[in-house]
């Protein structure tokens, strides 16, 4: 009882120590901001030795893929540092006929303390793109780190001390029980990567403040593969979605919806895929310098779980299968002849397996797709427009990409990232995450009186201003920007007229 006390205090005392900053950061520049963003770029990249030994022992990813997560921070910070002067300025907007002679404006000022709870199968870009957005909008920030990636939690810990003042950007690391304290705080806005569960004890306890919050939260990922699609092309690029990150990833490729009749080409064509990519020489998918591994135990047996279980139901093990506990290795697998009765087509797999499904009609593929919660991502592969503009225009998900999977998040900060009601509740990304932890102020600012009498828009109401206000019912208000301006002009000069 007495660590938890202490846990308890401790996350509260850094919590008031951070809020006592943060009204003093809303005067920040956008230099300042900006000098900030790029420390904290740099002190990343001066720890790049560091990430990959702690990725490597974490998940098993080659350097290459370290890098690739490590991009995406880069290209945030540069996105972040080319525009934020300009997202900083007013926003000036268009006027109406009911604010004629007034200036009307948004301002972005911060939402002040922001809490991002990161989690682990790509721990950098999911702790500092966040972030980095935060800082830029002038917030101050909490950042915890996941512990099951605990090597990575130090490294990010090292990295945010050696950027950023404490009292403006901290980590805090712990479990289960740092989270909740975390999230008794007061908090302005909670970011949140993960899964379900997790996510509504964090809508929960963003309800208690009133707080706004940011989840993305995964969900189960359809792959569209039409009969016009090119076969071979679809399988090598969906065999790389769906074994990055030996599957832990978001935005992975979870189950396929392929044509009955190019089914078993797709399904040959994918073996072909992995084994060219993971075991080309013959040795093994497991001597593979560049094939990962389940984050851990638990995760491990979960993925195995979906597997056994679909095979005890009847289901077709077409690829791979093995598994070995020691270094918690699970060998590409297709999955076919699937049931709705199988866990495989209920939960997340979240690994390194893919369930193949045939489809006759659209109609097939939109029963499947809208029998679960709408997904974060999906993929539609095929040649024939008239089919993507169908599944485009019948589907929903968070983003979607044709005749590809996976280059929708990281690649591009002008595109908004997040999900759909269960996979998902607002955007990150660029501006988007700046807009997340912002409050868009809207600002009205008097002009030049429209009537010499000041009173004769207030009780008792002339009636001159009766019949105004009864005339607008009976016409449009909403007139054209062209003669707003024009109207503005007018009341501007015969303002500056009747002033002198």
């Amino acid at each position: 009882m007495n660590a938890v006390m202490k846990e308890s205090s401790a996350v509260r005392t850094t919590f008031e120590r951070l809020a006592a900053r943060a009204p003093a950061l809303v005067e920040t520049t956008a230099e300042q901001r900006v000098a900030k963003i790029q420390k904290l770029l740099q002190a990343t990249l001066d720890a790049r030795p560091a990430i990959h030994q702690a990725v490597r022992k974490e998940l098993g990813l080659c350097d290459t893929d370290i890098d690739a997560q490590l991009l995406m921070v880069k290209a945030e910070a540069e996105f972040i540092t080319k525009h934020l002067k300009q997202w900083m300025r007013q926003q000036p907007v268009k006027g109406s006929l009911m604010t004629l002679g007034k200036k009307s404006y948004v301002m972005y000022e911060p939402k002040g303390m922001v809490l991002n709870l990161a989690t682990w199968n790509a721990p950098y870009a999911i702790s500092f793109v966040p972030a980095m957005g935060a800082i830029a909008a002038g917030n101050a920030v909490i950042l915890k780190p996941s512990e099951l990636a605990p090597h990575s939690a130090q490294v990010i810990a090292d990295i945010v001390r050696a950027a950023l003042p404490e009292d403006e950007c901290t980590v805090i690391q712990g479990g289960a029980e740092v989270a909740q304290e975390l999230l008794a705080q007061p908090f302005n806005h909670i970011f949140y990567i993960g899964g379900h569960q997790v996510g509504r004890l964090v809508m929960r306890a963003a309800a208690e403040y009133f707080a706004s919050i940011t989840l993305e939260m995964g969900g189960k990922n359809p792959t569209i593969v039409d009969k016009s699609a090119d076969v071979e092309d679809a399988a090598r690029k969906i065999c790389w979605g769906r074994l990055s990150n030996a599957g832990q990833v978001c935005i992975a490729p979870d189950y396929a919806l392929v044509h009955e009749s190019v089914q078993g080409e797709f399904v040959e064509a994918l073996r072909r895929s992995m084994t060219a990519m993971f075991n080309a020489d013959g040795q093994g998918f497991d001597k593979s310098k560049e094939y990962p591994r389940i984050i851990n135990q638990r995760h491990f047996e979960r993925v195995q779980a979906l597997v056994e279980d679909a095979r005890a139901k009847g289901a077709h093990i077409a690829f791979g299968g093995q598994a070995r506990a020691e270094d918690r290795y699970i060998a590409p697998t297709i999955v076919t002849d699937v049931t709705e009765d199988m866990r495989i087509m209920q939960d997340e797999i979240f690994g390194p397996v893919i369930a193949v499904v045939p489809f006759r009609t659209r109609d097939d593929v939109l029963r499947a797709v809208r029998s679960r919660p709408k997904p974060l991502a999906l993929y539609i592969y095929a040649k024939d427009r008239a089919e993507i503009d169908f599944y485009l225009r019948h589907t929903t998900s968070g983003s979607t990409v044709v005749n590809h999977n996976m280059i929708q998040s990281g690649t591009n900060p002008c595109l908004p990232f997040g999900g759909v009601n269960a996979s998902g509740i607002g955007r990150l990304g660029g501006w988007y995450t700046f807009a997340e932890t912002s409050n868009a102020r809207s600002v009205v600012e008097e002009g030049p009186p429209l009537d010499k009498n000041p009173s004769a828009f207030f009780p008792p109401y002339t009636d001159k201003y009766k019949k105004m206000a009864g005339s607008m019912l009976k016409r449009p208000i909403v007139v054209s920007d062209a003669l707003v301006s024009a109207i503005n002009g007018v009341i501007k000069v015969t303002s500056a007229f009747s002033r002198k």
